[in-house]
């Protein structure tokens, strides 16, 4: 169901976005403790090793450690804008890329090149998600990144109108660069992965139709190509989008300043290493996995329901 198909010309673009946003919905409401975990993992400068310098030590250790500093509500921080930044994203990419899916059939290409025709799609429709949501992912990071007894807002609506007004409208989509660099191989990378592993599954099992497990294998191993590839643009655009908010890392060790993208890929790397680029890749890959599956798959399985109410 994902990209267009003759069996999908029942729904309208109306029961595509609906899809896309009710996709987006459940999968933040489930996933959204990996993302404050890979946030925090991403704007930590010390290793994330047992070390008496280093405020985080691993998966399990973060999870304890902010659970007892600042409660369990706090592994769904920020929840409110990342609800509405998935929403907005699922919503703008999975209906800009039955759009573009559905203009790119009339070309009457070569099967042989489906996977590069879905691969541009794909990259077309995550910059366009992006440069709709961007602003949620910038006021969703702050708010992750905050401590509890440094809180420099207090919610979303106050995390908007602050920036705003002390810092100018620019910086909600200060990081855009790196996102864009890193979106567009991304969601190309995700959407082309996705078609040929979900063909690869009917092929092996003889099926016509896309089934839930089907869905969920094949989302799971295209989220985990896509992320290994485009991860360091992906750390950078999380330093970058705190710079300026100092007073909210206050307890979470040394503060790390940049200017402009190329200036914080090479600080991490002088500073962290190699290594460095990757941080936070552990729960990032875990999140990419689980993420991928249940949007891809709840997105397959609401166009299959709409699908057959119209029957």
């Amino acid at each position: 169901m994902v990209g267009y198909n003759s069996g999908s010309e029942k729904l309208s673009q109306l029961d595509f976005a609906f899809a896309g946003g009710a996709s987006g919905f459940i999968t933040r409401m489930i996933c959204q403790p990996l993302d404050v975990l890979k946030i925090r993992f991403q704007l930590q400068v010390e290793p994330i090793t047992k070390n008496t310098i280093s405020k985080y030590h691993s998966i399990i250790h973060a999870t304890r450690l902010i659970i007892q500093e600042e409660g369990v509500k706090a592994l769904w921080k920020g929840h409110v804008p990342a609800q509405v930044l998935s929403v907005t994203y699922g919503i703008a990419q999975f209906w800009s890329f039955e759009v573009f899916t559905k203009e790119v059939s009339k070309l009457n290409i070569s099967p042989n090149f489906t996977p590069i025709a879905n691969f541009a799609c794909g990259a077309v429709a995550g910059c366009s998600a992006t440069l709709a949501s961007f602003p949620f992912d910038v006021v969703r990071t702050r708010l992750v990144a905050q401590s509890e007894k440094h809180r420099v807002y207090s919610g979303t609506l106050e995390a908007f109108t602050s920036i705003l007004k002390n810092e100018g409208f620019l910086v909600l989509y200060r990081g855009i660069l790196p996102t864009f660099i890193q979106v567009a191989p991304h969601a190309g990378t995700q959407f082309m992965c996705y078609k040929v592993f979900n063909n690869i599954y009917k092929y092996a099992t003889n099926s016509t139709t896309t089934s839930l497990l089907n869905s969920l294998i094949s989302g799971s191993l295209a989220g985990l190509c896509a992320k290994t590839v485009v991860y360091p643009l992906d750390l950078a655009k999380k330093r970058m989008q705190i710079q300026g908010f100092e007073k909210g890392r206050l307890v979470f060790g040394e503060f790390f300043k940049c200017k402009g993208l190329n200036d914080c890929l090479f600080r991490i790397y002088e500073i962290e290493g190699f290594y460095g680029l990757f941080k936070g890749l552990s729960p990032s890959l875990v999140k990419a996995v689980f993420t991928t599956a249940l949007h891809f798959s709840s997105y397959e399985m609401i166009c299959q329901f709409l699908q057959n109410t119209k029957t």
